[in-house]
């Protein structure tokens, strides 16, 4: 009866260390280990084993993580107020970094994520925020990148979601806009008036080379106006004959 009532107590203080002996990670997991304060080393995934009271374990996930960074009013280079927001993704790829070089990663990444976003704004025109996303989203990933490599970690992707600017600033900008359509119209214009003096130079010099197509494209004037049915001719005494010939052929051409 004595050695069951040892053997008891035994058995459940084993079971007891040894739950707390076991851990189990998943795949995305990482588990970094201290020894009586020191570091011992990186455990995952799967089952493993650690010495319960002396190894204490911190436990980091591998996923990438979405940071949703809040408006951050910025004043441009060409000083124009602009409120930008924007989804940085960051993944761990050295556990030991996160855990020892930053005392909390996630929060530091975000904290760094809104100043660099502010930064790189900051030295951008407007007319660069809008129309070169792509650049700037590159550029803003890169500068967190360099900050967040010792810490053990990896931004992989900055989006800008949302560019917002006052009324005020949008009524200028759409001015700006009509202003450059008017610009392209005008030299879109005056490009069609060039080609059509140069063809008017060409006709003007065939006519001089050869004088009787001036007079061919006169009657042929005369013929198009005369489709109105209201044409008075005006012509000089000398061309009597040309006209006289002209209003017979356009009699005929009525009474047909």
């Amino acid at each position: 009866m004595a050695l069951i009532d040892i053997i008891i107590p035994l058995a459940v203080v084993a079971f007891i260390i040894l739950s707390k002996a076991i851990k189990i990670v998943n795949e995305y997991e990482r588990v970094v280990i201290f020894r009586l304060g020191r570091l011992s080393g990186v455990k995952g995934p799967g089952l493993f084993l650690i010495i319960p009271i002396i190894d204490t374990v911190v436990k980091i996930d591998l996923r990438v993580i979405a940071i949703d960074v809040p408006k951050q009013a910025v004043i441009t280079k060409d000083n124009v107020t602009v409120a930008v927001d924007a989804v940085v993704y960051y993944q761990v790829i050295d556990p030991t970094k996160a855990v020892n070089e930053v005392e909390n990663f996630k929060y530091a990444t975000a904290m760094l994520s809104q100043t660099t976003l502010r930064d790189v704004i900051g030295q951008l025109e407007l007319d660069d925020v809008l129309s070169n996303r792509e650049d700037v989203n590159r550029n803003i990933q890169e500068q967190l990148d360099i900050s967040t490599d010792p810490w053990g970690i990896k931004v992989t992707g900055v989006t800008l979601r949302d560019v917002s600017i006052d009324d005020t600033m949008l009524r200028a900008i759409a001015k700006q806009a009509e202003a450059e359509r008017e610009k392209r119209s005008r030299i879109i214009l005056a490009d069609g008036e060039f080609i059509a003096a140069t063809k008017m130079k060409d006709a003007a010099r065939l006519y001089q080379e050869v004088p009787v197509a001036i007079k061919l494209r006169e009657l042929q004037t005369y013929a198009e106006i005369a489709r109105e049915k209201n044409m008075i001719v005006v012509a000089n005494s000398t061309d009597v004959a040309e006209v006289a010939a002209f209003s017979k052929a356009f009699v005929k051409k009525e009474n047909e």
